[in-house]
């Protein structure tokens, strides 16, 4: 059993932060953090991820359409899709599960 300490929480540094707090062989979990009006420069991962929103608004954007997202929200995102948060309206903090583990860009 490990807590993870800070998962989930926004982080201000600009432009964009992205902070892992667990790794293991199959999976690693992070959080990313965009400020508002932040610019969400990431390309296609992959691995899967899952998105959970603990703070903050935004629009994620896919080939199969947009997303209003707030706290609370899960989003699931295939490996390789073209994806971006756009009109980040309040701080975004996202908890970010991979599948395998994150190998970078």
């Amino acid at each position: 059993m490990k807590k993870l300490v800070g998962a989930g929480v926004f982080v201000r540094r600009e432009p964009n932060d992205y902070v892992e707090q667990l790794r293991t062989g199959s999976m690693s979990v992070g959080t990313y953090s965009i400020p508002v009006g932040g610019v969400d420069d990431q390309s296609p991962h992959h691995e899967d991820e899952i998105y959970v929103v603990t703070t903050g608004r935004a629009t994620l954007v896919t080939p199969s359409g947009t997303e209003l997202v707030g706290p609370g929200d899960v989003l699931f995102v295939p490996a390789e899709e073209e994806h971006r948060f756009t009109e980040v309206t309040e701080d975004l903090a996202l908890l970010v599960f991979f599948a395998p583990p994150y190998s970078g860009r």
